[in-house]
């Protein structure tokens, strides 16, 4: 980490740039902000966005489990009951008993009614009121590094399987004809998310991580016409609202999720009038 230390010191010519706990949020931003780019176009396309915030709020059931079972590491019990969340959601959907918006709002409202009840037992809910705002200046080496894998791993996912993913996801029957495993790579998909949301939830926070997943892509597909296009400016939008927002939040004393997340607002709107003015959809 040294060597790279050194390297932004001579290359971002900013006072902030001297203090260690600002680089490592500056390189979380650069290998979460593609993160939320690149499958934040894949969850705007299959209408998923509820499905990726009741994920968010069912971190609180995944905290006060680890609390109940003495784990130190809360990202292990978030990860492990998200993925369970997710691949519960995904059985409840495909048995068709109800509508899939239905079916998340169930768990979703179960799922933060649950946790904070659990972490609420003698008044030690403020103890993780953190993780609803999140603080990106909190993240360390170790974290980065972990960051850096799960970004490897999702690009290895979508260079794989994003055809298959894509095509689950527009065109069932189609896809069942060409023998795609429909519900494998939808569940693929689902743990995928699962994965980001939890990994990234401790420095984003549950209130916003869903809009960090949703509007860069969404101020994308305003502009765009092609997928191989959609996901470039995707990811260009949220890196450039997640380098801008934590630097704009470090002169102006405000949380670095929720400046990125008025960023990305600003950048949807101004992207959404030029598609109406220049009539590109």
């Amino acid at each position: 980490m040294g060597i790279i230390y050194s390297a932004m010191e001579k290359l971002l010519p900013f006072s902030w740039i001297e203090f260690t706990f600002m680089k490592n949020a500056f390189l979380a931003i650069i290998l979460i902000a593609p993160l939320f780019g690149l499958v934040g176009t894949m969850i705007v396309n299959n209408k998923m966005s509820f499905f990726s915030d009741a994920l968010g709020h069912c971190a609180l059931t995944g905290i006060a489990i680890g609390v109940m079972l003495g784990v130190d590491n809360y990202a292990v019990s978030m990860m492990g009951f998200a993925l369970l969340f997710a691949l519960g959601i995904s059985s409840i959907i495909d048995s068709g008993v109800s509508s899939s918006d239905t079916i998340i709002g169930v768990f979703s409202s179960a799922g933060i009614a649950l946790g904070i009840v659990l972490l609420s037992i003698r008044g030690g809910f403020s103890r993780y009121s953190g993780y609803l705002i999140g603080d990106i200046l909190s993240v360390t080496k170790n974290e980065i590094i972990l960051l850096a894998f799960v970004l490897v791993v999702t690009v290895l996912i979508w260079f794989l399987s994003f055809n298959k993913l894509m095509l689950s996801s527009l065109n069932t029957d189609m896809a069942k004809s060409k023998q795609v495993n429909v519900k494998f790579y939808k569940n693929i998909f689902m743990i995928l998310i699962a994965l980001i949301v939890t990994v990234s939830l401790k420095w984003v926070g549950m209130l916003i991580i869903n809009s960090l997943l949703v509007l860069p892509a969404a101020s994308a597909r305003n502009i765009v016409k092609n997928m191989k296009s959609y996901h470039a400016v995707s990811i260009l939008f949220s890196t450039f609202s997640g380098i801008s927002g934590l630097i704009l939040s470090y002169y102006m004393g405000t949380s670095a999720g929720a400046t990125i997340v008025l960023i990305s607002s600003v950048i949807f709107f101004v992207t959404f009038f030029v598609n109406k003015l220049y009539n590109l959809s």
